[in-house]
Order: structure tokens, then sequence, then C-alpha cells
């Protein structure tokens, strides 16, 4: 795929994303800033590697909530799935991206950005909530917001064995360890069709990317406020698995 086509979706933030919810030439993969090349034909494997890690989504009459839900099959499926276990299921995101999905009996949606939008419910849903869904959200959240506010709002919203799921992790570091592997190195020539070796720098500051500081910070906050906290692999016929990652959190 030509460069120009992914850099499209570089230095994207909330406000940004409300904009490509409203450019009708876009498909739904690219309304949450992916090309249609890394989503297309794998949503159904990306939602299966989500519920395998999330044991509160094999339970009935629990509540969800999806933080950046954004408008492709993904919050469908988890909206189909919490209609099949009687729960009650939360989308936190733009009214621009909101439109865009099925409204249902047991679905709330809730308009702005997270936690912001949750104040006025914060007292009522603090500790009730079974899963948080947060995937392919919290890159945008490090590089325009506060993530450690993000993550603390996510963990007071958790009941009893609760969990979140930070998803889809771009991993700055975890690239670079794929792209110095030969493996890396093969996949760099596949992709570009060229001999030359992938570009690899350790050491250097990359200001606005998450790399292992970031996650392992997330891990250790979570465990100093009481809950289990894990890096978890993605399953590798994802899309992305080799420079990507997961953190689950778990209140005991």
């Amino acid at each position: 795929m030509p460069s120009a086509a992914v850099d499209r979706f570089d230095n994207l933030d909330f406000e940004a994303f409300r904009g490509l919810a409203r450019d009708a030439s876009l498909s739904r993969h690219e309304k949450v800033g992916f090309p249609d090349s890394y989503r297309e034909g794998k949503e159904e494997a990306i939602f299966r590697d989500v519920v395998s890690k999330l044991a509160s989504l094999q339970r009935s009459g629990g509540r969800v909530v999806e933080v950046g839900p954004g408008c492709s099959a993904l919050p469908v499926m988890l909206a189909d799935r919490c209609a099949g276990l009687h729960g009650e299921l939360i989308w936190v995101d733009s009214a621009e991206m909101l439109a865009l999905l099925p409204d249902a009996p047991h679905v709330r949606k809730v308009v702005g950005r997270f936690p912001q939008a949750l104040l006025p419910r914060l007292n009522e849903l603090a500790g009730t909530v079974d899963t948080i869904v947060a995937y392919s959200v919290a890159q945008y959240v490090f590089a325009e917001g506060n993530l450690f506010q993000f993550l603390d709002a996510c963990l007071a919203l958790l009941g009893a064995g609760g969990e979140l799921l930070i998803g889809d992790l771009p991993n700055q570091t975890m690239r670079k360890r794929f792209f110095a592997s030969a493996a890396g190195a093969a996949s760099h020539r596949r992709y570009t069709g060229s001999d030359e070796p992938p570009p690899v720098h350790f050491n250097r500051l990359e200001p606005g990317l998450i790399d292992d500081s970031v996650v392992l910070a997330l891990l250790s906050r979570a465990r100093a406020q009481g809950f289990h906290a894990w890096v978890v692999p993605q399953a590798p016929d994802l899309p992305m698995a080799n420079r990507r990652e997961d953190v689950l959190i778990r209140r005991p």
C-alpha cells in the first residue's frame, strides 16, 4: 500500500475522528483510522480474541462500557453479544460516530469524550461495570490527553471481578524488536519489495508514541491501586499482532 494512503490516518485525535465519521467517501474501516487492507475480513478474528480474554463477557446480565467504539463491525458484534447475554451496553463516543451505530433497547449512547461524558452518571456507575473495552483507543488518549486519568476513570467504574481491556496498543518498542529480527526483516522485504533492511533505532526520543515504559507504567499504576494487571499478546492471526499488544486489568 502506498505510504500516503497510510499517512492520512496519522496524528488523529477526537476532533479528527469526528471529521472522518462525517466523510461519506470513507469506508467504515477508514472512518476509524485504518486502511481497508488492515481490517477488511479480519474483524471476526479480532472480536474472537477480545472475547477470549474477558471472562466477564461470558456472564449474563452484565454492564459493559465500550470507550471509543467507532463505527466498524466490532461494536456491533459486541452489541449482539450483550443482547444474547441480556446485558447492558454503554457506548461513549462522538455524536458523529454514534450516529453510525445501530440503536437497540439494551444500548445506551453517551456523547462526548471519555471520561468527561460520563461525569453526570459517575456516582451511579462507579463500581457497577463488569466489562470495559477500549480497543485501539489508548494511543490517541496518550497523544492528546492524560492516559493515567483515563485509566483511573476506568478503574473507578469496575465492580468486583470487573475487567478492563485496553486493546490494540501500538507499542513502538515491540515494533522495533520485531523489525530488528530476521522475521521482521523478511516481512519488511515482502511489504516493500526492497532488500533494504527496515530502519530500526533504539534509545531515541519519540514523543507521542507508546513504548514499553508506557505499557509497563499502566500495569504498575493499576496494581498499585489494588487491581490485577497483565500484558497479553494478540492472537497470531490478527493483522498487527507482531507490533501491538493488549493490557488486561481485573478487579479482584
